[in-house]
């Protein structure tokens, strides 16, 4: 049992150093901070430009300019978009990548556990993507309030919106985790989740399906809790939350089942050909 928590221990650290030392949590953090900051500001731009004489004799007045609530709306979009995409690609390396250098065989060889070996992943990783999301949520909420002079912002809702984002964004680096240490393809596995993100909350909404219970449409329930009166009912986030952590659960199982059904049993005497 000692052994067994000296070995989680170790590649907890071994994860945490690898994020912090390559210099890809720094790169993620300014690329959610980033979009947070500048999706408000180029709202903010255009609502400049609706304020010249030209824009007014062309039609468009003051009731086409954007608000506050606009450009938290804009940046929480975003990071389910183009925060996503990011965050895929630069854990590659960690999810499978290793795999294909070779650089976790002598691990395996000196007795790393396939739990250890990806545990260590599916909390770190999907963690700092939510935390990410949320944070970055919040700094667009604050840009956005003193950038927008219109509408008014609820801290709840705004709070709201950023867990479910964050979630949202959790829900498939955990995916690309589990397809990605299972192959051993991490870009494959990074660009399949991505169209999978694009697509299936548009597929179920085009099929019928409402936000409720389905965690592909995380995102536009994240969007949707920013606004008043939006039919969202708590016990459904509720159940659409706890859905999407079973699946996450799931996911990590299925990654464990993979990895091990991939090791090769060479401890008798017979050659394995």
């Amino acid at each position: 049992m000692n052994n067994a928590n000296s070995q989680l221990k170790a590649c907890f650290k071994k994860e945490f150093l690898a994020f912090f030392r390559t210099k890809k949590l720094i790169i993620l953090s300014c690329v959610f901070i980033g979009l947070a900051i500048i999706n408000p500001v180029l709202l903010k731009g255009m609502d400049s430009i609706l304020d010249m004489p030209e824009m007014q004799a062309a039609g468009l007045t003051k009731e086409s300019a954007y608000t506050a609530l606009d450009g938290i709306t804009e940046a929480v979009s975003n990071f389910s978009s183009t925060g996503l995409l990011v965050f895929l690609l630069v854990i590659n390396s960690f999810a499978g990548g290793e795999q294909k250098k070779r650089s976790i065989i002598i691990p395996n060889c000196s007795g790393l556990s396939s739990f250890g070996y990806l545990f260590p992943k599916f909390i770190v990783y999907p963690l700092t993507a939510f935390l990410l999301t949320v944070w970055g949520t919040l700094v667009s909420s604050g840009v956005s309030s003193l950038i927008f002079s219109e509408g008014s912002i609820e801290f709840i809702k705004v709070l709201c919106s950023g867990v479910l984002m964050g979630i949202f964004v959790m829900f498939y680096i955990c995916l690309h985790l589990t397809l990605g240490t299972a192959t051993g393809k991490a870009g494959m596995s990074s660009a399949v989740c991505f169209v999978s993100s694009v697509f299936l909350p548009a597929i179920f909404l085009a099929l019928g399906s409402d936000l409720s219970y389905n965690p592909f449409g995380l995102n536009a329930m994240s969007i949707a809790a920013l606004y008043p009166d939006n039919g969202l009912k708590s016990s459904d986030i509720f159940i659409t939350v706890i859905i999407a952590f079973v699946i996450m659960a799931i996911a990590f199982f299925l990654a464990l089942f993979a990895q091990n059904a991939k090791k090769i049993d060479n401890s008798g005497n017979e050659i394995l050909i």
